[in-house]
């Protein structure tokens, strides 16, 4: 979701200039965070264009409401995951839309308020679930995984190459609540890395990617995202870390292609067609400006595909 100040979305204007909303255009925005691009898509497809937004998070959904009402019934906004896009679409009676925008990752709202659980900077209680209503938290997973079970998933999410020694120091610390808590028990298992981010950093982000299965959500959202684009719309996908970025970019490139056989494979066997351009061959990243005023847009990445 949204990065940064919620009024001023991550790469506000790239998006806006990829997808070049028109009226009387339908819209998508799979991750509405504060309604900033959603916003900024209603003004530029002005005065027909219409917008579905989507968020689990029931704090973003009231955000969203109140910075699209002046919209009226041009902005539909509604509690669901964006993996639910094609399920929700089917129900307001749409088949495609013209542009489809994908923010991943956490929301400056989120990590600023300590009781969501998801920062290693604010005392709060273990949670990081983008629907705090529903499914296990990272207290859960702290609490109940065996160390190796632990590990692992630190390693996977966190690309963190201390996960074995911090899932041994956990399980020691056991139970653990609050993220001090556990922040605490993972900077004493470092040690003095040289780094210059915090040592916690890897860990709450495995533990928040696990905790609302993100990287799966993905790779089960894309290729449902391309179809229901209109022939010529776009699909806008903005990407935190390079585990994110790796699965949009290897999508992209396989529904890019007609053939996804083995390069040994001398006769195509697989009956794929390209559905997709790729129109960013390398991701966009945000402006020296933009990184300056909003610190956390700095690892942001915007790869946008076109449908056939």
């Amino acid at each position: 979701m949204e990065t940064g100040a919620p009024h001023r979305p991550v790469l506000y204007q790239e998006i806006i200039q990829y997808l070049a909303p028109f009226s009387p255009g339908r819209y998508l925005d799979c991750t509405a965070g504060a309604g900033g691009h959603a916003k900024g898509i209603l003004e530029a497809s002005a005065p027909d264009g219409e917008l579905v937004t989507l968020d689990v998070d029931p704090d973003a959904v009231v955000l969203a409401r109140a910075t699209l009402a002046p919209f009226g019934s041009r902005a539909i906004i509604k509690h669901a995951s964006y993996t639910e896009s094609a399920q929700i679409l089917a129900e307001i009676g749409w088949q495609k839309v013209d542009g489809i925008v994908l923010d991943l990752g956490v929301s400056s709202m989120q990590l600023d308020t300590a009781e969501r659980g998801f920062s290693f900077r604010l005392d709060g209680p273990l949670d990081m679930r983008f629907d705090p209503t529903s499914g296990l938290s990272a207290a859960d997973l702290v609490n109940g995984l065996e160390e190796k079970e632990l590990a692992d998933l630190i390693w996977r999410y966190g690309e963190e190459r201390y996960s074995h020694k911090i899932a041994r120091a956990i399980v020691q610390a056991r139970p653990l609540h609050t993220t001090q808590e556990l922040a605490a028990v993972v900077r004493a298992a470092i040690g003095r890395s040289g780094e210059k981010q915090d040592p916690a950093t890897r860990t709450f982000q495995a533990l928040r990617i696990a905790v609302n299965d993100e990287l799966e959500n993905i790779e089960t959202a894309l290729p449902q995202l391309i179809e229901l684009l209109k022939p010529h719309a776009r699909l806008a996908v903005i990407s935190f870390h390079s585990l994110e970025d790796r699965i949009v970019k290897q999508i992209f490139q396989r529904e890019s292609k007609d053939c996804i056989c083995s390069p040994e494979q001398p006769i195509c066997t697989c009956g794929h067609h390209a559905s997709i351009e790729i129109i960013t061959p390398h991701p966009v990243v945000p402006q020296e400006e933009e990184k300056a005023r909003n610190p956390r847009s700095r690892s942001a990445k915007l790869r946008v595909a076109q449908k056939l």
